[in-house]
C-alpha cells in the first residue's frame, strides 16, 4: 500500500499521522509512506527522525484580524493544490490521509479532485478550520470524539474511532511502574503534573502552591513535577524560597522522558487538554485535573476538556479562575476520597479507544479495496 499523510504545525497534527502511520507498518510492513507538510512546522523534526519522507508545500493559516498576511495567504489557497497535484502524481499513493492542520487542506482537495480515495482525522473535540472545509470532498471523516459529529456537515461520512496513539500506554500497571520508579510505600498518593515539554506558566503556578499547602506537608504523597525547560531556573528559585526542592515528597524536572511510566504510577495528573494527551490518560484511566491551554486556536483544549470533565473524568480549571486555589482544592479532594478517585478513573478508562488504529486500519482497506 502507497499511503500519503498530511497534517502539520504542532505536534497535535503530527503525533496522530505517525501513530496512523506505524500502525499501517505493522499490518503491511512493504506499505510505502510518505508526508507532507510545510518548511517551517514541527513536523520537519518528527517526520524524519521516524524514518519517513517529507515533502512540502507552501501555504498558510488565515489570520483572524485584517492582517496583509491574508493576500498571500489567498494566493497560496489558489496555487498550493497544483503543487500537492505534483507531488501526488510523483507518489502515486492509493490513499491520501490528512490529521489537520493547513496543510492537509490542498493534499486533500487535490486528491479528491484525481479519484483518489482520501480521510481526514480530528483529534479534538471540536473540528478545526481545515477539517471543516475538507469534510465535503474526502471520503471519510474520522473522530475520536462523539461530540465531533455536532459541528460537522457530512453527517453520512463520520466514522467515529478514537485517537490513534504511538506509545503503548499499557505497558505498565500502577504497581510496576511505582517498583520501576522506587516508590516502595504503597499507600503513597502520587502527583504528577505538567505543562509540556516548554512548560506553561499556569501549571507551574499551580504546582508551587500545591508543593506548598499540600505535597511538602503530607508525609504519604510524592510528587513528580515538570515544569518545562522555559520555566526551570525561575521554578527552581521560586521552589528553593520554602525549600521545597529539598523536599522527600517533590521531585522537581525540567522534561520527563518517560511520561508514560510516570503516568501509570500516578494517582492524579495535571495537565493540558491537548487531544493526544487526554487519550493517553483515558488509556491509563487516570483522574485529572485540567488546565486548557488558553493560546490555542478556537479554544479547543477547553472544549476537549469540557468533554472530558462533563463525563466525569477530570476537574476543569481555567487559567484566569484563582487557578492556584482551584487546582489545590481539586486535589486534595481526590487524595481524601478514594471513592471519588475510582469514580473518576472508571469515567476516564469509558473513554478509551484502544482499537483506534485497527479501526482506521479498516476505513482505509474499505476505500482503497473500493477504488481497485
Amino acid at each position: 500500500m502507497r499511503v500519503l499523510m498530511t497534517g502539520g504545525g504542532t505536534g497535535g497534527h503530527v503525533y496522530p499521522a505517525l501513530a496512523i502511520a506505524e500502525y499501517i507498518k505493522e499490518k503491511e510492513p512493504d506499505s510505502e509512506i510518505a508526508f507532507v507538510g510545510t518548511e517551517k512546522g514541527i513536523e520537519n523534526k518528527l517526520v524524519p527522525a521516524a524514518g519517513y519522507k517529507l515533502y512540502h508545500v507552501e501555504i498558510q493559516g488565515i489570520y483572524r484580524s485584517l492582517s496583509p498576511k491574508n493576500i498571500k495567504t489567498a494566493y497560496l489557497i489558489m496555487v498550493s493544490p497544483y503543487k500537492a497535484k505534483k507531488i501526488i502524481k510523483e507518489f502515486r499513493p492509493d490513499i491520501v490521509i490528512g490529521t489537520g492542520g493547513y496543510v492537509c487542506w490542498p493534499l486533500l482537495r487535490a486528491a479528491s479532485s484525481m479519484g483518489i480515495p482520501s480521510m481526514v482525522h480530528e483529534s479534538n473535540a471540536y473540528a478545526g478550520l481545515a477539517v471543516r472545509q475538507v469534510q465535503g470532498c474526502v471520503d471519510r471523516v474520522l473522530t475520536s470524539f462523539e461530540e465531533t459529529a455536532e459541528r460537522l456537515k457530512a453527517k453520512e461520512k463520520i466514522v467515529n474511532v478514537g485517537n490513534p496513539l504511538r506509545i503503548n500506554c499499557s505497558a505498565y500497571s500502577q504497581a510496576e511502574a511505582r517498583r520501576k520508579l522506587g516508590i516502595s510505600d504503597g499507600k503513597k498518593f502520587v502527583v504528577l503534573s505538567f505543562g509540556g515539554s516548554l512548560g506553561a506558566k499556569g501549571i507551574n503556578d499551580a504546582a508551587i502552591e500545591i508543593m506548598r499547602s499540600f505535597s511538602s506537608k503530607k508525609t504519604n504523597t510524592l510528587h513528580y513535577h515538570a515544569c518545562g525547560s522555559r520555566f526551570y531556573d525561575d521554578f527552581l528559585s521560586e521552589a528553593r524560597k520554602d525549600g521545597l526542592d529539598k523536599s522527600q515528597h517533590i521531585v522537581i524536572s525540567d522534561y520527563i522522558f518517560d511520561m508514560p511510566l510516570y503516568m501509570a504510577a500516578a494517582d492524579v495528573v495535571i495537565c493540558r487538554a491537548g487531544a493526544m494527551t487526554l487519550s493517553e490518560l483515558a488509556m491509563m484511566g487516570k483522574p485529572a485535573i485540567l488546565i486548557p491551554s488558553p493560546n490555542v486556536t478556537d479554544d479547543h483544549q477547553y472544549k476537549n476538556a469540557k468533554v472530558v470533565a462533563d463525563r466525569g473524568g477530570a476537574f476543569l480549571v481555567k487559567e484566569g479562575e484563582e487557578v492556584s486555589a482551584r487546582v489545590c482544592k481539586a486535589v486534595e479532594s481526590l487524595w481524601a476520597d478514594r471513592k471519588l478517585r475510582s469514580e473518576m478513573s472508571s469515567a476516564m478508562s469509558a473513554m478509551a479507544r484502544p482499537d483506534a488504529g485497527e479501526k482506521i486500519y479498516s476505513e482505509i482497506l474499505k476505500l482503497t479495496e473500493k477504488k481497485k
